[in-house]
């Protein structure tokens, strides 16, 4: 069976994405994809990852583990989403490196399904968003240790996936960008699910609604239906198009609450990540989704 797993990252719209996953159940159904609710899995996986940090046998693996997360359900494609599979927010940050127990998580979930094919799935966010993201809700020693002990300049995706790629070069990995999320919605629900693009599914605009105008998205929605014939990519034209015409300025620019960070330590931070995101690109066994 084909088990992806969809590992966040924190602050990526990761809950919302997985709404739009479970909203899409039924058609999923379709074509032998299951979309187990969160309760079903997430503190069951949760404790059996917690048994073999100690050393411990999870008392439940493989099949018995199938049937508690499926129960009954037939499939040959799952779709499993926790952001805090590589741990949790406070984890995810440690010394410029981005999840110091990704390798470790992914070894505990290999062992628990052996038969089953992992893929990954998560996006990437800009530094000068990622931290921001983990300061919200931490209190304010954990947030005086991100900020002394992380640079913005000097944490890198690319690090993380060369890390995972090398230990388990047989788990295919894709990913996309945050900031490019509500252009490529459709497209990543799709990926998920393994259906073709262009594939008919629920809320493919969802998070578009978000940045664009009441009326353009009206007016966007109006035009697509006029024009059914378009392809992926003239779509993504024409919805950038749209936006650049609509699009609500306070949604799109996001404000970062960093006192001590300069415009020029932001604008070479952004460089850094686009220069990082070219890299990735060019990574064997990476997907790069983008619009």
């Amino acid at each position: 069976m084909q088990v992806i797993v969809h590992c966040g990252a924190h602050g990526t719209e990761e809950d919302r994405l997985l709404k739009s996953l479970l909203r899409n159940k039924e058609i999923f159904v379709k074509s032998r994809t299951a979309v187990p609710g969160p309760g079903k899995y997430r503190e069951l996986i949760k404790t059996c990852f917690a048994a073999m940090e100690q050393g411990q046998q999870p008392a439940n693996q493989d099949q018995a583990l199938w049937d508690a997360i499926l129960d009954g359900e037939d499939a040959d494609r799952v779709i499993l989403s926790n952001p805090h599979f590589w741990g949790s927010q406070r984890m995810a940050l440690t010394d410029n490196q981005l999840y110091p127990h990704a390798e470790q998580r992914l070894s505990f979930m290999r062992q628990l399904f052996p038969q089953d094919e992992l893929q990954l799935s998560f996006a990437l966010r800009s530094p000068t968003g990622f931290i921001p993201g983990l300061l919200e809700k931490g209190n304010p020693q954990r947030k005086r240790e991100l900020r002394r002990h992380n640079d913005p300049l000097r944490i890198r995706w690319s690090e993380l996936l060369l890390r995972l790629s090398r230990q388990f070069p047989d788990v295919p990995i894709t990913v996309w960008c945050y900031e490019d999320l509500p252009l490529i919605w459709a497209q990543v629900i799709r990926n998920m699910a393994g259906l073709a693009p262009g594939a008919r599914i629920n809320g493919g605009m969802d998070l578009l609604s978000s940045i664009m105008s009441k009326e353009g998205m009206q007016r966007l929605r109006a035009y697509m239906h006029q024009h059914p014939q378009l392809n992926e990519e003239q779509k993504q034209r024409v919805t950038m198009a749209f936006l650049d015409k609509y699009a609500l300025d306070d949604a799109v620019e996001e404000e970062l609450d960093m006192p001590s960070w300069t415009e020029e330590l932001i604008e070479d931070a952004t460089e850094v990540y686009d220069r990082d995101l070219e890299l990735i690109g060019q990574l064997d066994g990476v997907t790069l989704i983008e619009p």
